[in-house]
């Protein structure tokens, strides 16, 4: 049986239509696909489309490839085949991220039909969320979807942890606000209500300080709705600033206002990765989109703070954090979203050849 025989670019266009629905760095939808004829679809890098600044090695960007290639996969489960995925095909173009070929023909299983039905439900939230909670098996259920594709989800569920994760948030968001170069960067990918684009998001659509990139409200709460932490002002380690001091010393240097805002930051875990190399990053990607694909289904959505992340002596500590050891790929909250707000997406004729 043939599924692409007799109109190999609508088979084309199914896959694509689903792979970028996936979400990206500051929505840059960093990714280039090429149909070859009726046998494989093939997902680039647009390297064009990463935020040098941001991110210098490019491994928020092949995160973001990573998820819309599981996007791809799950499209091919929906028709009832495997996919059969060939990473990095080419070592002389790195930017050829992967070869997805058809499979074996295999009914999809529910729950794969369950996340296939919630690609376009799926939103990244930025703010709060609603203060219903969340079933108490999801985030071990949620662990098993990462481990899946060979990645940890590890929840952040001690006072302690949230309160010096948020404050690893807060050091990076400050950072990225005093570098001259990083705003303007991030300008390019900002647009005006009034003068929307396809790509990049609104002003004013992260909860979060000015230049704070992708994430928003940093993820602290002690339980009793009094969020703590503190605003610290960074520099590089050896750059002759404050980062190379102790952390906890800056925490006290800028004091934040107390700030209402309770059980509404959501669950909060870290997703990481045994190695820190682009087939890591690629599997990381896949296992973010397979996280909130299987949670979207539930109506659960997920909000993600990349800015520690994107800083390495910042990234070190929220290592440090994760008893695993494993090297940190995205932070993210995760709860019930107040609201949809789905942001636009390229033509397919920008992104399929």
């Amino acid at each position: 049986m043939s599924v692409v025989s007799a109109r190999p670019s609508h088979a084309s266009t199914y896959l694509v239509r689903a792979a970028v629905t996936a979400p990206s760095v500051h929505d840059t939808q960093p990714w280039l696909f090429v149909a070859n004829g009726d046998r494989a679809i093939e997902l680039h890098a647009d390297v064009d489309r990463r935020l040098l600044l941001t991110d210098p090695f490019g491994r928020e960007m092949v995160i973001s490839c990573g998820a819309a290639l599981f996007n791809v996969r799950l499209a091919m489960r929906h028709l009832g085949f495997k996919p059969v995925v060939q990473p990095f095909p080419d070592p002389r173009d790195p930017a050829f991220l992967a070869r997805v070929t058809w499979g074996a023909y295999a009914e999809a299983t529910p729950e794969e039909q369950a996340m296939y039905a919630a690609l376009r439900r799926r939103h990244t939230v930025r703010g709060p969320f609603l203060t219903d909670p969340l079933p108490s098996h999801l985030v071990d259920t949620l662990s098993v979807q990462a481990h899946g594709e060979s990645a940890g989800l590890h929840l952040v569920d001690d006072s302690t942890s949230r309160r010096h994760l948020a404050e690893l948030v807060r050091a990076g968001q400050d950072v990225h606000r005093t570098d001259p170069a990083h705003d303007p960067e991030q300008a390019l990918w900002t647009w005006r209500l009034g003068h929307p684009r396809r790509e990049g998001i609104p002003a004013g659509a992260s909860g979060g300080p000015p230049g704070g990139g992708a994430g928003d409200q940093p993820p602290e709460d002690d339980g009793g709705g009094r969020p703590t932490g503190s605003d610290a002002s960074a520099e590089a380690p050896g750059s002759g600033g404050p980062a190379g001091r102790d952390y906890a010393g800056l925490t006290r240097m800028f004091p934040t206002p107390p700030r209402r805002w309770p059980a509404r930051t959501g669950l909060v875990a870290v997703l990481g990765t045994d190695r820190d190399d682009r087939p890591a990053w690629l599997r990381a990607g896949q296992a973010l989109e397979r996280i909130m694909l299987f949670a979207a289904a539930r109506d659960v959505m997920a909000a993600f703070h990349t800015q520690p992340l994107e800083l390495p002596w910042l990234r070190e500590q929220v290592r440090q954090t994760l008893s695993a050891g494993e090297f940190p790929q995205m932070i993210l909250r995760l709860g019930y979203a107040p609201g949809t707000r789905p942001l636009p997406r390229r033509p397919l004729t920008e992104v399929l050849r």
